[in-house]
């Protein structure tokens, strides 16, 4: 299976300049024989928006650019960000997986970083579910960037059976590092390491660059293999158009001989939590 991973720095609020944008990404993958491409969080349409949230909100079943890329994924598969109005003036941070000429999953984050710099539970709903779908690659799961730094999201899509975890991205960079990349970088890539590892899954991260309102993004896409092992890594802060092609079959070696998968007890994880959650309650 041959990925790419588009690391792209979208216009803010100019649906129409970033739908080109994604076509021309698009047909570079193509012509690279790719099976799968990933542009990161929000890449239809920036990430501060603000109030111009409603302007750029799509219906996916009925919006024009989405008929345009289901018809593109009948020759390669897509995973893209954008504002979606699931209900009149409802608006999420969705992604969609589009393939074979159709959406097989739209994923709405769940957890909006709302805090410091961000403002995301001002502006969208909430989404309700970590789901495991399937694709013609194996089954896959979404997450949207913050998704990601809470373990507890990673656990749902292992114990549903994700093989291949994507996860979408607009995060800024911050701290300054003795290296050529910011502090939270480091976050990023040790979260990939341990997801992989002991969910023995294919990881699968694409971040956006660029800047907004004074943010700057800061790029550093990356896959990690079901071992824990870094094995293709872009650019930081720049723009980058990555290509790895990955084994598949790795993932049925790794779960032999780390058995996590085979051990796992999601029962009894669901009584915790109920007498956590009742705990809580009182």
């Amino acid at each position: 299976m041959r990925i790419v991973l588009a690391q792209i720095s979208p216009y803010l609020g100019d649906v129409e300049k970033n739908f080109r944008l994604h076509l021309k990404y698009i047909e570079k993958a193509k012509k690279k024989n790719a099976d799968l491409i990933i542009f990161p969080e929000l890449s239809l349409t920036g990430y501060t928006l603000k109030d111009l949230v409603e302007n750029v909100a799509l219906n996916h079943e009925k919006d024009r650019f989405f008929g345009q890329l289901k018809t593109l994924s009948k020759e390669i598969s897509i995973v893209l960000g954008f504002v979606e109005e699931k209900e009149r003036g409802l608006f999420y941070n969705s992604g969609a997986f589009l393939s074979r000429g159709k959406i097989l999953h739209v994923h709405r984050k769940v957890f909006l970083p709302t805090y410091g710099m961000f403002e995301e539970g001002k502006y969208f709903g909430q989404g309700k579910n970590f789901n495991t779908f399937t694709t013609p690659y194996g089954n896959t799961g979404m997450m949207i960037c913050y998704d990601f730094l809470h373990y507890s999201a990673s656990y749902c899509l292992f114990a549903g059976g994700t093989e291949i975890i994507i996860v979408i991205s607009a995060a800024p960079g911050r701290g300054v590092s003795d290296k050529e990349f910011y502090t939270t970088s480091h976050m990023w890539e040790l979260m990939g390491k341990t997801i992989s590892r002991f969910s023995s899954a294919f990881l699968v991260y694409c971040n956006r660059t660029g800047f907004e309102d004074g943010k700057s993004f800061a790029g550093g896409s990356f896959i990690y293999n079901p071992a824990g092992e870094l094995i293709a890594k872009a650019s930081y802060v720049d723009e980058d158009f990555l290509i790895k092609e990955i084994n598949l079959d790795e993932i049925r070696t790794i779960r032999k001989k780390w058995p996590y998968k085979r051990d796992d007890k999601p029962e009894i994880i669901l009584e915790v939590l109920k007498r956590i959650v009742r705990k809580y309650e009182d």
